[in-house]
């Protein structure tokens, strides 16, 4: 397939104002992200910014930035604009919606994503990875992908909720936020009101599932941190300013 790689970047935040432009390691966070999906070489990489700031720093870095509408609902919404402005002929024929408050992703995770969409019959695609510790399966941050097996490490995704799920013995899988969709797929997503499920467990991606969108879910080995909350940053920081030689972080 052509794939796309379109960050989603949105300034206003409740819990972390300006998050996308947060310091980190000597650069703003969303430069971060922007390098993790690039290490990847799927394809090209799009910043779908809703103000001039956010866009300043991705062009600042050599990225490229789509100024989009600063009222859109979801990330999804942000990225359908740019993509109608940046690709209106439909030359990608796969999105890979990569979250902006990801900085430390590994490129494996968004290549084994990705791979999910060899069955034509698979709209989307996305990672989970094996839930550790009693905190996390009980925490409603937390979302649990529950699926059938296909394969040691693939699944097909039946659920997503911030309950702990399912009951029983056996594992639990918390669900990453990062999405490989087939184009026709995500234009139809877009297309479509938000449906009663997703309204209620706020996650968007049971709108694809009760439309009758078939999603598999690849086990991964870690759990890439989200940075939605100072602490959250305080820890981006620490694990990026170790990567990086002194010289880079003090610049």
């Amino acid at each position: 397939m052509n794939p796309v790689i379109v960050i989603p970047a949105r300034l206003a935040s409740t819990r972390l104002p300006d998050k996308p432009l947060a310091m980190i390691a000597g650069e703003p966070m969303i430069v971060h992200v922007w390098r993790r999906a690039m290490e990847t070489e799927l394809g090209p990489v799009i910043v779908a910014v809703d103000h001039p700031d956010t866009a300043a720093a991705i062009t600042a870095a050599g990225g490229w930035a789509v100024l989009t509408r600063p009222d859109h609902p979801s990330g999804t919404d942000r990225i359908a604009e740019a993509l109608a402005s940046a690709d209106p002929g439909g030359r990608y024929d796969a999105v890979i919606n990569f979250q902006g408050d990801l900085p430390t992703i590994a490129p494996h995770v968004t290549h084994e994503t990705a791979a999910l969409l060899d069955r034509p019959e698979v709209a989307l695609a996305t990672p989970v990875a094996l839930i550790k510790s009693v905190h996390e399966a009980e925490a409603s941050s937390v979302v649990k992908m529950i699926g059938s097996p296909l394969s040691d490490t693939r699944f097909r995704a039946l659920y997503f909720t911030r309950a702990q799920a399912p009951w029983g013995e056996g594992p639990l899988y918390h669900h990453i936020g990062l999405y490989a969709w087939r184009r026709e797929a995500f234009e139809r997503f877009v297309s479509l009101p938000p449906s009663p499920l997703e309204r209620r467990e706020k996650l968007e991606q049971l709108r694809a599932l009760e439309a009758g969108m078939r999603i598999d879910a690849v086990l991964v080995d870690d759990i890439p941190l989200g940075v939605d909350t100072l602490e959250d940053l305080l820890q981006a920081r620490a694990v990026l300013e170790r990567a990086l030689p002194q010289a880079e972080v003090n610049a």
